[in-house]
């Protein structure tokens, strides 16, 4: 095994067992850029869709990780997460529209443009400045402390639990989907929001990538285990990396399945819809291994 591979195992806390099946589900992904790449040198992007905890942000890793090693070329991971507004930004949002606006996650807290102009300026090769958004803190670390690229850009990989998703229907956000839209809204003013935002710059972001990439959890249910696991994990990183940092918190339980509430109406419209037209679709299992795959082409 080479050191990259090695330290993307390391990075990702997975057994080498992992590599084989990576190998085996995702190679496709990898031959088709590889297909591409020859014929125009041109710089692909790859969009990742997935519910949280689905291993979106693994597989953009690992595309990257292959991608560079194999073929010497400079690549990008880019979470849509890493874009949200920032905790001041997202105050004001709740604030002046709703106060549901605080929570990040949903389409209408993500800094689109600065999304678009990145993805923009690394086609480019030009020298630019990777955001990036700290959930412990709930807040975007400082520019200056940003990761920099500049250069070409041969593999450009995007992921998050909404991308590629689109707009709901408006008769669906008529009434309530869970308690949490119930309790915190009422008159559907958050929903119809969110909504409108989705269908706004969201899609111009969408349809920028050349492929889209779905990681289909067999349904909602699975979310809440997924992003238990994330949390946990996400406190372990904090108690290994400095036990001194005060006023961090991580989720219980009832928070979490709080916090997903605010997803559910999307991620749900995605496992209905999006299937019939994402280019790659692995279907997962509740364990998260891969129990389909299929491509656009396949499925005529």
């Amino acid at each position: 095994m080479n050191q990259p591979l090695q330290l993307f195992l390391n990075r990702h806390s997975l057994p080498d067992s992992y590599l084989n099946a990576a190998d085996n589900h995702f190679s496709r992904l990898i031959n088709e850029f590889a297909k591409v790449y020859t014929q125009n040198n041109a710089t692909q992007i790859i969009g990742i869709n997935g519910c949280q905890g689905s291993g979106k942000s693994t597989l953009a890793d690992y595309l990257c990780t292959v991608v560079s090693e194999r073929y010497n070329l400079q690549t990008v991971a880019l979470s849509l997460d890493d874009f949200y507004l920032t905790k001041a930004q997202r105050l004001s949002l709740s604030e002046e529209v709703h106060p549901l606006l605080g929570v990040r996650g949903v389409p209408g807290t993500h800094d689109v443009n600065l999304a678009i102009q990145t993805i923009n300026s690394l086609v480019k090769g030009n020298r630019t400045y990777l955001p990036h958004f700290n959930k412990s803190i709930d807040d975007r670390i400082c520019v200056s402390d940003s990761t920099v690229m500049k250069g070409h850009i041969g593999l450009i990989v995007i992921e998050g639990w909404c991308f590629g998703a689109e707009p709901v229907p408006q008769s669906d956000l008529l009434e309530a989907s869970n308690d949490l839209e119930q309790q915190y809204d009422t008159d559907g003013i958050w929903r119809q929001y969110v909504n409108n935002a989705l269908g706004g710059d969201y899609q111009t972001l969408f349809n920028m990538v050349d492929r889209l990439v779905m990681l289909a959890a067999p349904s909602f249910d699975s979310v809440f285990a997924w992003r238990l696991e994330q949390e946990q994990k996400l406190a372990e990183s904090i108690r290994m990396m400095e036990k001194g940092i005060l006023g961090v918190k991580t989720m219980n339980e009832k928070e979490i399945s709080h916090f997903i509430g605010h997803f559910q109406r999307i991620t749900e419209h995605c496992l209905l819809e999006m299937p019939a037209r994402a280019d790659h679709l692995y279907q997962l299992n509740s364990n998260r291994s891969i129990r389909t795959y299929n491509a656009l082409s396949s499925r005529g």
